[in-house]
């Protein structure tokens, strides 16, 4: 069997013969790299190797961009290996595709001077193709825009059939929309992303983010959006502003609108750009001044509360002002009644009570639950067995077996992860009390 030492050599002579090809703005050696290992890792039969080959011919020879995906998707060594091990067919028929990108730089270059000439004040950035492990086909870090080339080249003629039905079903949904020919389009948004301030975790600031990016390469390219939810969500806007408008303020279902496969009513994933692209659409529409439109939304403080509501509200895009919104959506959550053994916050709590029972103000959904510990921490978290944890048959309590101490100071937290079966949270509630003698 030949040593890695002499595949090592063979490969510097492979790589060296390679064409590899960087234009001002975009870097493809990753892709070159990539199919260089993929061809040592599958002539070996070790796993071992195997994972020592893709660490050395490609990870370890990878580009700024190759590191910052696998940060920013926490991929590794042994998860290509066995990505590259299950799905044969796939990677066949996907590498010709991925042949394309020094091709597509070009292109690319080309689209970056598109978005340009209607924002002016572009900051240098840097556009890499890499091979990932199938979990994003296009991301941001800092001034690096990431291509998973394995996801935004393929089209409606990639295998995979090798793939689980779940897998399979969104699959065969994106590559049929053939992401390749789009694949300029993808990462002019993402060069949007690079230009703007960091994004805040709540649902309306993350939906407007991506919205502010999708509609600024529309525009840039003149073309149409290639994501599948703006078309969508345009067939149906009534119905998809009305559940927006329902959960946004729950960062809980943020899955639900952005970058996940997680269930929905409408049968559709990323939503969230259809929302945010809309809003920006009305935006822009409005203004006087296209240029500056653009400009703003691109400049947009997302760290900003005050600055992102007062622009959500000039989009007029919902039914209500955000704080009649945020109203109705309190409204409609569940709340803790009280606790069944005693009065909450007391100090003379019984230390023989094994039993905590949760009251809510109705129904919940008898699935999700959610405790932590209070402001005081761990120490004061009563001992239990989460196995023994239980809802009552008509799910409007739930009960927590506890072992408790003389003279303790308790506190528990019951979590907003409980919800109705429409999938309102509840309301935080703290648990906080003391043990008598």
């Amino acid at each position: 069997m030949k040593s890695v030492a002499f595949l090592l050599l063979i490969s510097g002579v492979y790589s060296c013969n390679s064409v590899q090809t960087e234009y001002e703005n975009v870097i493809t050696t990753d892709v070159v790299n990539f199919w260089i290992a993929y061809d040592f890792v599958t002539r070996e039969s070790d796993t071992l190797k195997q994972v020592q080959l893709i660490d050395s011919l490609y990870i370890q020879k990878g580009t700024e961009g190759l590191k910052s995906i696998m940060e920013v998707r926490d991929y590794s060594a042994k998860e290509y290996v066995d990505l590259i091990n299950k799905h044969p067919k796939y990677f066949a028929s996907i590498r010709p595709n991925t042949s394309k990108s020094s091709q597509l730089a070009q292109d690319l270059n080309d689209g970056i001077k598109r978005l340009e000439a209607i924002y002016p004040y572009l900051k240098p950035a840097k556009i890499y193709f890499t091979i990932g492990c199938m979990r994003t086909n296009g991301t941001t870090l800092d001034s690096l825009v990431l291509i998973g080339s394995e996801l935004a080249m393929a089209d409606d003629q990639t295998d995979i059939s090798e793939f689980d039905w779940r897998t399979k079903e969104w699959l065969e949904t994106f590559f049929g929309t053939n992401p390749i020919d789009d694949l300029v389009l993808l990462n002019v948004h993402e060069y949007v992303h690079t230009q703007q301030k960091p994004q805040v975790f709540n649902l309306l600031s993350t939906t407007l983010r991506e919205g502010v990016a999708e509609f600024v390469s529309v525009k840039a390219m003149n073309v149409h959006s290639a994501t599948p939810a703006i078309q969508y969500g345009k067939e149906n806007a009534n119905r998809v502003r009305q559940k927006f408008e329902d959960e946004m303020f729950y960062i809980g279902n943020q899955p639900k609108w952005l970058w996940s496969n997680a269930p929905n009513e409408f049968g559709i994933r990323d939503l969230g750009y259809y929302v945010g692209y809309q809003m920006c659409e009305n935006y822009y529409e409005q203004a006087g001044d296209k240029k500056k439109a653009i400009k703003e939304m691109i400049e947009l403080d997302f760290t900003n509360e005050g600055e992102i509501e007062e622009f959500v509200s000039k989009t007029n895009y919902f039914s209500s002002s955000l704080d009649s919104l945020r109203q109705k959506f309190e409204a409609k959550r569940p709340y803790v009644k009280g606790i069944r053994q005693f009065t909450n916050n007391s100090d003379t709590v019984d230390p023989s009570i094994d039993q905590i029972t949760v009251e809510f103000s109705e129904s919940l959904n008898g699935l999700n639950t959610g405790v932590d510990f209070g402001d005081l921490g761990q120490e004061y978290f009563p001992q239990n067995d989460p196995t023994k944890r239980f809802w009552s048959e008509d799910n409007a309590s739930w009960t927590i077996p506890v072992n408790l101490d003389p003279n303790r100071q308790y506190q528990i937290l019951i979590s907003s992860n409980f919800r109705t079966n429409e999938g309102f949270p509840l309301k935080s509630y703290l648990i906080d009390f003391k043990t008598h003698e």
